[in-house]
This record gives C-alpha cells, sequence and structure tokens, in this order.
C-alpha cells in the first residue's frame, strides 16, 4: 500500500475517490446554501486540476497550456457559480 503512495498518480486516484466521496455525502445529506456550493466547487476545482496535470500528464507540459486549462476550470466554476448567485435574487 504503501509503495502504490509514491506514484503521484495514485495519489491523486486516492484524492479523487475521497473528494468524490465528500461531494457524494454532500449531497446525500441535502447540504444547500452557498457554503456547500462554493465548497462543492472548490472539490471539483481540485479534482479538474489533478485530472489536467496527473492523468493528462500536464505538469511537465508548458505554462501555457496549463494555465489554458486552469483557466478554462476557474472560468467554468466562476460561471456555476454567478448563475447559482443570480437565482438567489
Amino acid at each position: 500500500m504503501m509503495t502504490a503512495l509514491k506514484n503521484p498518480a495514485h495519489r491523486a486516484w486516492l484524492v479523487l475517490v475521497v473528494a468524490t466521496l465528500i461531494t457524494w455525502y454532500l449531497g446525500e445529506v441535502g447540504a444547500a446554501g452557498t457554503a456547500a456550493i462554493v465548497a462543492m466547487l472548490v472539490i471539483a476545482f481540485i479534482k479538474g486540476r489533478l485530472v489536467i496535470l496527473d492523468f493528462m500528464e500536464l505538469r511537465a507540459a508548458p505554462r501555457l497550456w496549463r494555465t489554458l486549462l486552469e483557466g478554462w476550470l476557474i472560468v467554468v466554476g466562476g460561471l456555476i457559480l454567478l448563475a447559482y448567485w443570480i437565482s438567489l435574487k
């Protein structure tokens, strides 16, 4: 088990599983409100970033590619948060 965690992809996979379980739990208990939405979006950003860096193997890619893809995650998350905020009014 411990030797498997030396591999960055295995560590990323473990974080993805735990993050998925956290968001599943938040959905099951009916977590609502701005704090829950922001928490889920932050978790989604972390998961997306791990997929981009470790599974798409862009950790060693030129900074431009990482910036474009991580920026896309921020824009999409921001638009979802904006839509949520507008729905509250």
